[in-house]
């Protein structure tokens, strides 16, 4: 038996494409962490066990559909990313005789609008096929997959529709620039002139020419600069609370932040954007709202800053 499960948040755009490719596995798991769209009524209606869990990290959100599984075997896929009929092929005849206890899936990344073939995506060959019981998500912004026993490798890959436009980048990287600064911050770790002005360069470089992004054209081109931006404003954020919160501790932060008023307006992203997030005594929480008038934080937490980081009001 194999189950699909996903971890999904306003996601009606792209859960009934998803759907018309799961035909082939036993069952979908669906563990939804609050949407305001219809988001769990889609799910319901292709026939997907449908759980609503509180967002906290992605890695507790996916071990907690992980858990709920009831297959042998379970196929953790995003809600943008489409199995190719090849990929089910290749599972269906795979699983039967294998020693393996998860496999590694090459994913093809469409980013605006574009196939690419480089600028890091040709690496992407993450753990997403498990036994169930032998894996578990660690990491509470990148998480990755830890596995017992011998680790399989697919040759059919699994299409990543994903930044569709230029609102859909900014919008990602407000998401997880905040969460990776409050990550560092709770961690101990200081801000570095290096992660500030050495970092952005050395990213473009090793996209763009060490990874031959240049091949992938003017889409490839724009990708390759914008994650230089996005190592950027990742430092300023990561500066902006370490100062702002208790001292450099690492014990608690708070930060807020939104997309600026032209992008929520253009683009739907902005709807879908966790414009919110307080991390208080490492623990994290998060809220999807539109943005409060005045911000109200427990008494324990330390005071956060509001200046709008250059050059965008992230």
């Amino acid at each position: 038996m194999i189950s699909a499960a996903l971890i999904t948040l306003n996601e009606q755009e792209n859960l009934p494409a998803l759907f018309d490719t799961l035909g082939w596995v036993d069952e979908i798991v669906v563990v939804d962490g609050g949407s305001t769209d219809a988001t769990v009524d889609i799910a319901r209606r292709h026939g997907a066990r449908v759980y609503r869990r509180p967002f906290d990290t992605f890695a507790r959100q996916r071990n907690h559909a992980l858990a709920l599984a009831r297959g042998d075997w379970v196929l953790s896929i995003d809600a943008d990313e489409r199995p190719t009929p090849a990929l089910a092929a290749e599972i269906r005849a795979r699983l039967p005789h294998c020693r393996q206890n998860a496999f590694r899936v090459p994913i093809r990344s469409s980013i605006f609008g574009r196939p690419m073939r480089f600028s890091g995506t040709q690496d992407d060959r993450p753990i997403r096929l498990m036994r169930r019981g032998h894996a578990r998500w660690t990491g509470d912004v990148h998480e990755v997959i830890e596995c017992s026993g011998r680790i399989g490798r697919l040759r059919a890959p699994l299409e990543h529709i994903t930044l569709p436009d230029l609102q859909a980048f900014l919008a990602k990287m407000g998401r997880y620039t905040t969460l990776e600064a409050a990550a560092r911050v709770a961690r101990g770790q200081p801000p570095t002139a290096a992660a500030e002005w050495l970092a952005p360069p050395r990213e473009v470089f090793r996209r763009l020419f060490w990874k031959r992004g240049f091949l992938d054209g003017p889409e490839g081109w724009a990708f390759c600069l914008l994650s230089g931006l996005s190592a950027w404003v990742l430092a300023q954020r990561h500066r902006v609370d370490w100062e702002g919160g208790s001292g450099g501790r690492g014990d608690r932060c708070a930060t807020a932040w939104r997309l600026p008023p032209w992008a929520a307006s253009r683009s739907s992203a902005g709807e879908k954007l966790m414009i919110d997030h307080c991390k208080t005594c490492c623990q994290s929480h998060t809220a999807l709202r539109p943005p409060p008038a005045d911000l109200v934080l427990p008494p324990f937490c330390p005071p956060f800053p509001r200046s709008p980081l250059p050059p965008f009001d992230l």
